[in-house]
């Protein structure tokens, strides 16, 4: 087999394998080296870089290393995807519209910690009728756990959640249950600690930076095929379902560069996806409010296939809790819920006060719903609070109800948190395992400063670097079945089946998709023929059922059992929908199923 590696900084590379003499790699063209070398399965290598004749001279890991068994700053591991039994031949795959994700990380989602533990896990979300599983980045960290978003090497899976072939076992079993995988990927920065990227090439910019580290370098060729090929093999070798593209904003390039890195990603995507026979799904999470995202390539856009709608979220964050500091403030207008139910964006060029600018575009019409990903929680939205509380630690049972009602028949496609389900208990904190003191200090410093700037009590905010900050983290599973968590969980049960069966939620029209605010705290949100209506007041609201609909849930307490006919009475904070009533014959079939 032919080993290559881009290292045009170094004047020398040799490839490094415990045991044997070292092997010369040959200079190529554009920096590229390259040898042949027979490597299976476990064997461990690496390459040193430089002239130096020492035995000592340190080995690097492989930049597109697929395994790293001892840590991102020992010797890589070869790892061939092909040696993998995969049982999924049949599976064709899962569009996203009509969707259910579930967003999750791995090292906090069952006590282990790991892929492995997490196949049994995947009945529970089946039950709860996801239908794709988002894992957050599994990719290799300095470290014992991390959120992921730190990593040095891309094509890797960190050890500690099992390493590649776990995560394969992991997409095969997600696959044997029906729900599809979708990877979070970081293509706009790289971790502080242990990245030797930049001793082989020009990685990452000089002189621009990221909130989180230097730019990626996107104007050089290698660096782009780097992103790319990572991509792809997420997709065609592990085979993954879709990817979440992270904080695409903070993608920086020339404009020199005749193609932007996305709309080159997705015109490879859906080359990718012609051959393989099933959908392939890139999910861009974009500040911008830009719809240039999910516009087609052949009219200017980038052709990414949905992105996630933080404006949502501010609205029914806003709506449910009050909170109106930082950049919640624009939505504590009454119409941000309505607004951004009908076109996803509220800021869609209008004055964002937090950024003291005008800020994004309006949404073409045509555009369906499915594309924008919208949710009342995600790991940004929680554990960036200063102590990583979720809405169940501040709301009552009736508003995390609401909020199950709001994101379960949300215009486009629905994602929850791991744990939202059933209102858990637990926090989910940024946490850290960074074995340098001094980088471990710096992020608790950091994150202790960003928080009293914004006026919050320095105590609450919990060090990073502590394990016991990471071990809080963790999902309590037992009280999943337990009182008010397993009446929340069966509700959000119950909205999934209605979701399924009730074409009208998941109808991608935005034409139907219209809201209006009707009274303090109230608001009426529709479906084409169907209707949410949201009582957050502290006062009952007598709703009309009209001829020929009926309720199809509600979390009113005002009655004591179904009500067939209006009014129906919605008690301070709570929700229904109400639409069309099913024909006898329809509603014999659908009990049936």
């Amino acid at each position: 087999m032919t080993i290559e590696v881009w290292a045009p900084r170094a004047a020398r590379v040799r490839l490094r394998r415990p045991g044997q003499a070292d092997v010369e790699l040959d200079a190529k063209d554009a920096g590229w080296w390259a040898t042949s070398v027979a490597l299976e399965s476990g064997d461990e290598y690496g390459f040193v870089l430089g002239d130096g004749d020492s035995d000592g001279d340190t080995a690097r890991p492989d930049p597109r290393s697929r395994r790293q068994p001892r840590g991102v700053h020992e010797l890589s591991a070869w790892d061939d995807p092909t040696d993998f039994a995969w049982t999924d031949g049949e599976w064709a795959g899962r569009a996203l519209a009509s969707g259910l994700i579930y967003e999750l990380h791995l090292g906090t989602f069952t006590p282990e910690g790991t892929l492995d533990a997490a196949i049994g896990k995947l009945p529970h979300l089946v039950e709860l009728g996801v239908t794709h599983v988002e894992l957050l980045p599994v990719n290799g960290f300095n470290g014992t756990h991390n959120w992921g978003y730190d990593g040095v090497l891309w094509y890797t899976v960190q050890e500690d959640y099992g390493g590649p072939a776990a995560y394969r076992r992991f997409v095969d079993a997600a696959h044997g249950a029906g729900l599809a995988v979708i990877q979070d990927v970081v293509y706009n920065h790289l971790g502080p600690s242990e990245n030797y990227l930049p001793e082989y090439g020009p990685y990452l910019r000089d002189g621009q930076n990221t909130t989180w580290g230097a730019s990626v370098n996107l104007d050089e060729p290698a660096v782009r095929d780097h992103i790319i090929e990572n991509a792809l093999m997420w997709l065609r070798d592990q085979h993954v379902d879709g990817l979440r593209l992270d904080a695409v904003h903070a993608l920086h390039e020339s404009g020199e560069q005749p193609v932007h890195i996305l709309a080159e990603l997705s015109a490879r995507v859906d080359a990718l996806q012609a051959e393989l026979g099933r959908p392939l799904t890139l999910i861009a999470e974009s500040d911008l409010n830009d719809p240039i995202m999910i516009a087609p390539r052949g009219s200017g856009g980038y052709g990414i296939d949905a992105q996630w709608v933080d404006d949502w979220h501010h609205a029914v964050h806003v709506a449910l809790t009050g909170e109106t500091a930082g950049y919640y403030a624009d939505f504590a207008d009454p119409q941000a819920l309505p607004k951004t139910w009908h076109g996803g964006f509220y800021h869609d060029g209008t004055w964002s006060s937090f950024r003291c600018k005008n800020w994004g575009a309006p949404v073409p019409a045509g555009v369906p719903s499915w594309r924008f990903v919208e949710f009342a929680q995600d790991h940004d939205q929680i554990g960036n609070r200063a102590a990583g509380d979720r809405l169940s630690q501040t709301l009552s049972i009736a508003r995390l109800q609401v909020a199950a009602v709001l994101t379960m028949t949300a215009p486009g496609t629905p994602m929850l948190f791991m744990g939202e389900e059933w209102g858990a208990s637990t926090p989910w904190q940024f946490f850290t395992s960074h074995p340098e003191p001094e980088l471990a200090e710096a992020t608790r410093k950091g994150r202790t400063a960003e928080f009293a700037a914004m006026g919050w009590d320095e105590s609450l905010v919990p060090d990073p670097n502590d394990p016991a900050t990471f071990e809080r983290s963790k999902l309590d599973w037992a009280e999943a079945s337990e009182g008010d968590h397993l009446r929340l969980l069966e509700g959000y049960r119950a909205l999934a089946r209605l979701r399924r069966e009730r074409p009208e939620l998941t109808d991608p029209d935005r034409a139907g998709q219209t809201g209006e605010h009707v009274g303090p705290g109230r608001w009426v949100l529709r479906r084409g023929e169907a209707s949410v209506f949201v009582n957050l007041s502290g006062e009952v609201w007598d709703v009309e059922i009209g001829d020929g609909q009926e309720v199809w849930v509600a979390t009113t307490t005002a009655h004591d059992g179904p009500v067939e006919q209006g009014p129906l009475t919605l008690s301070a904070d709570s929700a229904a929908v109400i639409g069309p009533r099913l024909a006898p014959r329809q509603a014999e079939e659908g009990v049936a199923e």
